[in-house]
């Protein structure tokens, strides 16, 4: 007997629809890989490193810990350690600079999305003198080759050959990359994760789960991104709120640093949405943390667009193990508050009474994000963005 063919609720992208999957980094996940580094770096022919990081993983002991055993092996390591949150052009027109001055020929790629981003712009433009990070100047040959070590379970950077940069000038963020600088291999060191303070591994668990939900209700999602993205909202569903109240599980670590990879796997394929855009926004006009301008407005982003997408947020509402994706927004709001990420525009002093027009040049910018246009359900002018923002 035959008949028509029907659809879950849950179901996905059809196997029939066309997608191109690239290759990605080498992963080497497990307690301790760190001290594979040398091994990974010799692989790649490395012998002038540099290493791309923060001030506080160098005052934490972990820059030293690592440059010791890699100058051991016959490897220099210069330490680049400018990169604070929401790194900037300058900031990677600086590091690439530094690189092709003392001629060298790999970069290390150690912290959180924000250090892992801004290596990637480095490696890119060192070898072309006069490229820019902002797309403008000379067009950069291939990049240098990365080895990332991420620090943090969130932004999943070490799965992509992008960074997201900040252009003070322009008040955009705009987006450097090269498929040459995508990581020849992600060391996944859960260990590394072990001890980040809690608002930290709420913040940045928020945005892998994020990347999830909104890779699984993209418009770009295809077969291999929906199987990445589900079973990284299934694991940092089950382990985010774990690892908030115990920063020293290390099951519950090992779990979201899984997680933050498998999403990011997820989005490079699928792209992201409105939540992405707006978040991005927010951090640009008011230097909001990403994570805590993700959970600001993640709720009333969901439920805004559920009709548009029931497929796609019901394979985020099957993922989290929820009975239908009507629940998501409630359910989503539950988690923000468990995790201390429940947080209004308001409370990041973004609302509308910031100044006259404020939430207008919110809108305006998120639109103008190119990652907006992947979101199920579309703003089609600057007033429905601000009425969206009413809401949060």
């Amino acid at each position: 007997m035959s008949g028509p063919v029907t659809t879950s609720p849950c179901a996905g992208v059809a196997a029939g629809t066309a997608f191109l999957s690239g290759p990605g980094p080498t992963v080497d996940f497990g307690p301790g890989a760190v001290a594979r580094i040398p091994g990974h770096l010799g692989a790649l022919g490395a012998r002038r490193v540099l290493m791309v990081t923060d001030r506080g993983l160098r005052a934490a002991g972990v820059v030293d810990a690592l440059t010791g055993p890699i100058g051991a092996a016959g490897v220099a390591v210069e330490v680049f350690d400018d990169v604070s949150g929401n790194p900037a052009v300058d900031v990677v027109e600086r590091g690439a600079e530094h690189a092709r001055a003392l001629g060298l020929d790999a970069v290390l790629a150690l912290g959180g999305g924000s250090s892992l981003d801004a290596a990637k712009g480095i490696a890119l433009l060192a070898p072309t003198p006069g490229a820019r990070a902002d797309g403008s100047g000379a067009t950069p040959a291939p990049g240098l080759p990365v080895v990332a070590v991420p620090t943090t379970a969130g932004t999943g950077a070490e799965t992509n050959g992008f960074g997201v940069l900040e252009d003070p000038a322009s008040r955009q963020k705009v987006y450097c990359g090269d498929a040459s600088v995508v990581p020849r291999v992600a060391v996944l060191d859960p260990e590394l994760t072990h001890g980040l303070p809690a608002p930290a591994t709420a913040a940045t668990g928020v945005d892998a789960l994020v990347h999830g939900l909104e890779s699984l209700a993209s418009r770009g999602r295809d077969p291999m991104s929906e199987a990445f993205a589900a079973e990284a909202v299934r694991r940092a569903w089950a382990w985010l709120p774990v690892a908030v109240a115990d920063g020293g599980d290390p099951r519950a670590r090992a779990e979201m640093l899984v997680a933050a990879h498998l999403a990011g796997q997820a989005l490079t394929r699928s792209g992201l949405g409105l939540v992405h855009g707006l978040a991005h926004a927010l951090s640009l006009h008011t230097g909001a943390v990403h994570g805590v301008a993700l959970a600001a407005v993640l709720p009333e982003v969901v439920a805004w667009s559920l009709d548009a997408d029931p497929a796609g947020w019901g394979r985020v509402a099957e993922a989290a193990g929820l009975p239908a994706a009507p629940v998501l927004p409630d359910a989503l709001a539950g988690l923000l508050e468990g995790v201390g990420t429940r947080v209004t525009l308001a409370d990041l002093g973004a609302g509308p009474d910031r100044y006259p027009d404020f939430h207008t040049a919110l809108a305006r910018t998120a639109l103008a994000d190119p990652v907006s246009r992947n979101a199920p359900r579309h703003p089609t002018s600057v007033a429905k963005v601000v009425a969206l923002l009413g809401r949060c």
